[in-house]
């Protein structure tokens, strides 16, 4: 993302979060809704995409021509942040579209915040993710970036309808268009980190391979908190493969402490003599 993406990104930012304190959850839920809806519709009109990310145009142009598509379609809170992406200043059409689908995941996080879901919505789309990976049929067409998006998110929104928050059912959807370009799998860690950083929390990915104790959880994120400054979400998978110990990663950072990896580590420097 270019300097003037990002500028251009927290221009819409503030003026939907300027917006977000006079809205229900309902209303933001919409906004978010819409502005995905504005998403796909970009990424379906490279020519209109192309136009409005044109620096060569004049920004009240560029503005008058997306109002003018969408002024009777959204709300007029969806058509205040799009015009005012579209007065932004951008490296290239892809640019513009991120920023869209940005802009719709944080109404969503802030409709669920509003509505007190938030934690639910970020324990919800990380157990979703670990039930897609547990099941190789499901993950593979959930995974399989060559069909048809729309089809995979209608078959999401089956499975989670009545199962979890409106916001969760929403967004794991959106992961089956691929949230700026990641495969469905990337997504939903994105949209959980996402989530998590809404909240002001770091995500602590933890493997272990038997179930940690609340007593052992709470000390695990509270020696995490200090080591990042921030509090830290514990998202645990028990994983009998490691055979014992402990598996941590936050961001980019791993702390392989696990049995497995020492037993791997032993067979190479026995198969190296």
């Amino acid at each position: 993302m270019s300097t003037t993406g990002r500028e251009s990104i927290e221009a819409g930012r503030e003026v939907l979060e300027a917006a977000a304190s006079s809205l229900s959850a309902e209303q933001l839920t919409e906004c978010g809704d819409q502005l995905l809806g504005v998403t796909r519709f970009l990424v379906d009109q490279p020519r209109l995409r192309r136009a409005l990310s044109d620096p060569a145009r004049k920004a009240d142009d560029r503005e008058g021509l997306v109002r003018g598509l969408i002024a009777d379609q959204v709300g007029a809170t969806t058509a205040d942040v799009v015009a005012v992406l579209a007065r932004g200043r951008w490296s290239g059409p892809a640019e513009l579209v991120d920023g869209t689908e940005q802009l719709a995941v944080k109404a969503l996080l802030l409709a669920a915040e509003k509505d007190g879901s938030l934690a639910n919505v970020e324990d919800e789309l990380f157990r979703f993710g670990r039930l897609v990976d547990g099941d190789p049929g499901l993950s593979s067409v959930l995974g399989a970036s060559g069909s048809d998006p729309k089809g995979r998110a209608v078959l999401v929104e089956r499975l989670l309808d009545g199962k979890a928050e409106p916001v969760s059912v929403q967004l794991a959807a959106a992961a089956c268009y691929g949230i700026g370009g990641r495969s469905f799998h990337a997504s939903l860690a994105h949209l959980v980190e996402s989530a998590a950083a809404a909240r002001d929390e770091a995500v602590a990915y933890v493997t272990v391979a038997a179930p940690l104790d609340e007593s052992g959880e709470r000390q695990l994120a509270a020696k995490l908190t200090l080591v990042y400054g921030r509090p830290v979400a514990l998202k645990v998978t028990v994983d009998p493969a490691i055979v014992g110990g402990i598996r941590v990663q936050v961001g980019s950072e791993l702390w392989d402490g696990s049995v497995s990896r020492r037993l791997d580590e032993a067979r190479q420097a026995l198969a190296g003599r």
